[in-house]
Parts: C-alpha cells; sequence; structure tokens
C-alpha cells in the first residue's frame, strides 16, 4: 500500500496536470484578466462553502489567523491576475515558461522565512535559470510585458506556497482556502468598486465565459486549492513548487495541440525554456539526494 508521502505526491501530479490546463482556459476567456479573477474567486468560495456545508465543517478560528489567511488571498489573487494577465498580453508558452522560476524564488524565500541556510549551488542554478530567461528576453523582446508579469506571478505563487506550507499544519485545508479565496474575492471587490468598474457591461458573461467560468472555478480552483494545500501535509514547500514546474510541460504541450500556430515559438525559446527546466529539476534532484 502506497504511504502518504507516495499519495500525496501522486495527487499533486494530477493537480499540476489540472493547472496547466487553467492556461489553455484562461486564453479561452474573454474577459480581461482583473474580472476573470474576481469571477474565479467568487465561484470558487461558493463551490467550497457549499462542500463545508455538505461536509459540516467547522470554519470558526481565531480573528487573528483570519486576517492571516484574508492577507494570503490576496498573494493568490494578485499571483492569479499577474498570471492571466501575463497570458493576455503574451501566450500561454511564454507564461509558463517564465512562471516556471517559481522553485527558485522559493529557494530564495524560505530561507528568509523559516531562517535556513541559503546553499551555493542554489545560487549557481539561480544564475543559469537567469541565463536562460536572457534567451527568452533577447528573442522574444516583443512579448517583455508578459514576461515580466509572469515572473512576478513566480514570485507570488513561491511567496503564497512558502505562507501556506506553515499554516497547513495546524488548520484544516478546506478552512484555509474558504477563508483565503474569500479575502482574495474582497479585496478586489473594494478595488472594484472603487474603480467604478461594476456595472451591467461587468456582470454579461457569454454563454462560453460562463461554461469555462464553472469549470476554472470548480475544478481547477475550488478542488486543486483544496487539494493542493493539504498535500503540503506531507510535501515540503520546495517539493510542491518543483512539481509544479512542470505545469509548463503540460500547459504548452496543451496549448500548441488546441491554439497551433498561435503557441508556435521560435528554437531559442525552447531553448531557452529547457535550461529553466532541467536546471530546475537537477536542482531537485540534487535536494533529493543530500536529504
Amino acid at each position: 500500500m502506497l504511504n502518504d508521502n507516495v499519495k500525496s505526491y501522486l495527487h499533486l501530479h494530477l493537480i499540476v496536470f489540472i493547472w496547466g490546463f487553467t492556461a489553455i482556459l484562461g486564453r479561452l476567456i474573454t474577459l480581461d484578466a482583473l474580472p476573470l479573477v474576481w469571477y474565479r474567486m467568487l465561484f470558487a468560495v461558493g463551490f467550497i462553502f457549499i462542500y463545508i456545508r455538505y461536509k459540516k465543517i467547522g470554519v470558526k478560528i481565531p480573528r487573528t489567523m483570519i486576517l492571516k489567511f484574508l492577507v494570503a488571498g490576496l498573494i493568490i489573487a494578485l499571483h492569479w491576475f499577474t498570471f492571466f494577465r501575463a497570458i493576455k498580453v503574451s501566450n500561454v508558452s511564454i507564461t509558463l515558461a517564465c512562471l516556471s522560476t517559481g522553485a527558485f524564488f522559493t529557494s530564495l524565500i524560505e530561507p528568509i522565512f523559516f531562517g535556513k541556510k541559503m546553499v551555493w549551488y542554489e545560487i549557481f542554478f539561480g544564475v543559469v535559470v537567469v541565463i536562460g530567461l536572457s534567451i527568452i528576453f533577447h528573442v522574444e523582446s516583443v512579448y517583455i510585458e508578459g514576461i515580466l508579469l509572469a515572473l512576478l506571478s513566480a514570485f507570488l505563487s513561491a511567496s503564497f506556497a512558502v505562507i501556506n506550507s506553515k499554516y497547513v499544519q495546524t488548520y484544516d485545508p478546506t478552512v484555509i482556502s474558504y477563508y483565503e479565496l474569500a479575502g482574495g474575492v474582497l479585496f478586489f471587490s473594494v478595488f472594484l468598486l472603487f474603480g467604478n468598474s461594476f456595472n451591467a457591461e461587468f456582470f454579461q458573461l457569454s454563454l462560453n465565459d460562463l461554461f469555462y467560468l464553472l469549470i476554472l472555478s470548480s475544478v481547477c480552483t475550488a478542488y486543486a486549492f483544496i487539494a493542493s494545500t493539504a498535500v503540503m501535509k506531507f510535501l515540503s514547500p520546495y517539493t510542491v513548487m518543483l512539481t509544479i514546474n512542470l505545469e509548463p510541460i503540460y500547459g504548452i504541450i496543451l496549448a500548441v495541440l488546441i491554439f497551433k500556430d498561435k503557441e508556435e515559438m521560435s528554437s531559442h525559446f525552447y531553448l531557452g525554456a529547457m535550461i529553466i527546466l532541467i536546471t530546475v529539476i537537477l536542482n531537485g534532484l540534487i535536494k533529493s539526494r543530500k536529504k
């Protein structure tokens, strides 16, 4: 019988494949990034609320923790906003290739957050990743805005993973997900309200957008969000971020199959992307052997 660590690792791979499909949905949905993320979180909170009521899960926690979860929700909301914005201004391949730098951002953030020492090979691999990124920058300079947004998205994702790895040791993953997504909805609602964005046009959704949003919010958000938080009980933040780096492989393959010419990039782009991915994998292998 598989132990909890192995089952969590296999479960994480399924979640990462689902996340790879998230980028495809982001491309198919015609909404701008901000309303897209707002609807995604709003629907996801609704699905999680139904699940909580069905399972009769208690959501009462200390107020200080609720506040912390709400702030964490802002971080993940900003991650999703920069992620989908990057897809809108560039494409799926560019966004996912740059998003794979998340493991190295985790390597930088974890020592600060947990008081660990940085190691020389992480610094070396970080330099190699920069080389891979510079190749992408050089040959795909037309997508500079998308590249920068995707890198910011990777940093926010890494920050969120490190923060959540601490929370999940104490609180139920469903409760954490519920408050964090609610926090994202709350902060973005305030922003949209002050920006006078809540108008009739904002709430007019096409049937296609509504269909894709329901898939995005239920399978790719509510389920994947709770499940990814749960596996952190058995897997380290670095292992989680390392596995998430398979998302670009799944996503780019799906994007090329679905969108064809729109996602075909230059050979130099794939060279830069492969340098980043191979470096991340080598980093993970060295870390595993040392452990």
